[in-house]
């Protein structure tokens, strides 16, 4: 099969290479699915789980990507609740091969039932900003209505989920990121938006919570901005500042697949709109990591269509 692999961990994403790999080896309750269209996390090159296995032993060729969409075409020893020919959606694990090939062996319980009428590459675009938006938000900062929440990247991939889910649930949102995306945010539901290369955070008052996705000196003057009894997530790194009264959490996003079942259900009711924000075929893989930023939302590689024609 074709897959996007990764072998120096010097040469960054210069080091991201089309190539021929072994079909995969479905593991007891794995199944293997067929990927129409994968995510990928532009950090992850950096990440350890990358290069190396849960026992630190090198692993590459490694294939990055970590959210899929698909169908099931086998089912490992054990497998339950999934069938051969259901679409599906979710999460690879971080220290095995990933979703930026053919065919991938992924968890059963890390997969979630994908709907016909959702398109493969909205469901790619969900597993990890949708997880990421939903668990910062309410699993780790406790939002409730009638709060006000500071969301960082707020048109990016995870920050435009988050401005959908808090606005859902009744809080006031507060958006910053650059000047072309204040259009983005403000149609999604914030109130405010804040260009971070124009605007002083403190424009935004004190909040009960501030949902950080970019770290660095934002995540730093953001924590003055919690009030007391408020906190301060981060995707990007922990934090080394504390707020003050307030607290200070750093996550690394978990699989669900009952919070998946219940974002795509938001999203077949038209509750959520997770923004595409580019799709490119698997061998424009690595011109995809260099170019994310410049688009809104997530970027989605498309690797087969439901006619089953792979991209060359």
């Amino acid at each position: 099969m074709r897959a996007i692999t990764v072998r120096d961990r010097d040469a960054g994403v210069g080091g991201l290479t089309l190539a021929d790999m072994p079909y995969p080896h479905a593991a007891e309750n794995d199944v293997i699915v067929r990927v129409h269209a994968a995510g990928f996390t532009p950090g992850e090159l950096d990440w350890p789980s990358t290069w190396s296995d849960r026992a630190g032993r090198d692993r590459t060729p490694s294939i990055p990507g970590h959210e899929l969409s698909g169908t099931v075409v086998e089912l490992g020893y054990g497998t339950t609740g999934l069938t051969v020919g259901q679409r599906v959606f979710g999460l690879t694990d971080w220290a095995r091969n990933g979703s930026l090939a053919e065919y991938t062996a992924v968890e059963a319980r890390n997969l979630a039932p994908l709907a016909a009428d959702i398109d493969h590459a909205v469901a790619a675009a969900l597993p990890i900003s949708g997880l990421t938006a939903w668990q910062g938000l309410f699993d780790h900062a406790h939002l409730t209505a009638g709060q006000t929440v500071l969301i960082h990247g707020a048109a990016g991939g995870v920050g435009s989920i988050a401005v959908q889910l808090a606005r859902e649930a009744g809080a006031s949102v507060i958006g910053t990121g650059r000047a072309d995306d204040r259009d983005v945010a403000l149609g999604l539901g914030a109130q405010t938006f804040l260009d971070l290369d124009a605007d002083d955070l403190h424009h935004a008052g004190e909040v009960d919570v501030v949902f950080d996705v970019i770290g660095g000196d934002i995540l730093e003057r953001s924590a003055e901005l919690v009030r007391p009894g408020g906190t301060l997530v981060t995707i990007a790194v922990p934090p080394t500042v504390q707020p003050k009264n307030g607290r200070a959490v750093f996550f690394v996003v978990e699989p669900d697949r009952a919070r998946l079942t219940d974002l795509a259900e938001r999203v077949r009711a038209g509750r959520l709109n997770p923004i595409v924000g580019a799709v490119r075929p698997l061998s424009e893989t690595a011109s995809a990591f260099t170019r994310h930023r410049r688009t809104p939302g997530k970027t989605i590689i498309q690797v087969a269509d439901d006619q089953g024609v792979q991209h060359s």
